[in-house]
């Protein structure tokens, strides 16, 4: 029962958590006509944020208990906040150089 509790809170947080930030975030892009278009390279980023953010924080004030809840590798989160971050510049970048 706590893992299917636990599913449930991942789902509920990559949604509403991906959602939210979207709704705040997707309208920058809205500025330039060509950057609209990559949009979905700001949407992995964000997700990417949200599974460091899980994988370092949120899954140990979870219901699940069991093994395997350890965190990411310090190297591995800084590899994955940069690529996140890249990926969420990067619709402005791509329309700055297709303009």
């Amino acid at each position: 029962m706590r893992v299917l509790l636990e599913v449930l809170r991942i789902a509920f947080l990559f949604i509403f958590g991906g959602t939210l930030i979207w709704v705040v975030h997707g309208s920058f892009y809205n500025v330039h006509p060509l950057s609209e278009e990559y949009q979905w390279l700001g949407a992995i980023g964000v997700y990417g944020i949200l599974f460091v953010l899980y994988r370092n924080r949120w899954q140990f004030s979870g219901w699940y208990k069991g093994k395997g809840r350890k965190k990411l590798p310090l190297s591995l989160t800084r590899t994955l906040v940069a690529g996140s971050i890249i990926l969420i510049a990067s619709p402005w970048v791509m329309a700055m150089f297709n303009y």
